[in-house]
């Protein structure tokens, strides 16, 4: 069956061998194209799963996308080791090598520039959240019922609920106000920041509600101080949890399309 072009990422060229067992996507080992002062890291991935329709079919299966995205995700983590590349979108995908040139020399300028910003640099993720009180809805919104065996008046219950509703308030503005901080922070320490729409718990599956979620362009040689900076945060919120993830491939800095 007819041979398709996957490409995982660019970057400039680079004198360290990848690893020889390493495979890609469809279990094919990545290989490198030249190009003009770049390189397109791809492989061969089978028409059969990868031309428009069948793979317009494939996105849809969750199974299929989550060991795409391993397996593309661990490519590009093999690249991190030695050179800086510039991550494409998952299933970014070339008729022939020719295509992938004609890619690359079209885009040429972008690449290089976003390159020279890139170079040397990780991307950390940070995500803020505030633990659901008792009795509290992924929406925010809190059961407000009678204790056992006592009876509650229409006033005292609608007080009840008041009182409950300001607690939560004042419990999200404090919460906002220290995701505002840490993320002011953590972006005067790095050389470029992203604020990513916040997780919806019941699609994330973690607990708690989402109110940062921000990835940080960080030198390698500052990775250390950052690190640093949000593990000293993480016990200054109590009912808040700070989580620090990477570091990763520049993703968010590299001016694709998530």
């Amino acid at each position: 069956m007819t041979g398709l072009r996957y490409v995982y990422a660019v970057c400039r060229p680079f004198g360290a061998a990848l690893q020889t067992q390493l495979t890609g996507v469809a279990g094919a080992p990545p290989k490198l194209l030249h190009h003009r002062g770049l390189v397109a890291v791809v492989s061969t991935v089978p028409e059969g799963d990868f031309a428009e329709e069948p793979l317009r079919a494939h996105l849809e299966d969750l199974e299929w996308l989550t060991a795409t995205a391993r397996a593309h995700h661990g490519v590009i983590d093999a690249l991190m080791t030695v050179t800086t590349p510039l991550p494409l979108r998952l299933a970014t995908v070339f008729r022939d090598d020719s295509g992938v040139r004609m890619m690359l020399e079209a885009r040429e300028g972008d690449f290089r520039r976003t390159l020279d910003r890139l170079e040397g640099r990780v991307e950390w993720g940070v995500k803020v959240y505030v633990e659901f009180a008792p009795g509290e809805t992924p929406g925010g919104t809190a059961e407000s019922e009678p204790a056992a065996g006592k009876a509650v008046s229409g006033r005292d219950y609608l007080r009840q609920r008041s009182m409950r509703a300001r607690e939560q308030e004042d419990r999200w503005r404090k919460a906002e106000e220290f995701a505002t901080r840490l993320h002011e922070t953590l972006a005067a320490h790095a050389d470029d920041s992203r604020l990513h729409a916040p997780q919806d718990p019941a699609l994330s599956g973690t607990s708690g509600r989402n109110v940062l979620n921000a990835a940080y362009l960080v030198p390698r040689a500052e990775s250390e101080e950052f690190v640093e900076i949000v593990d000293r945060t993480k016990d200054e919120a109590p009912g808040m949890r700070v989580e620090l993830t990477g570091p990763w491939a520049a993703y968010s800095f590299a001016g694709e399309k998530p």
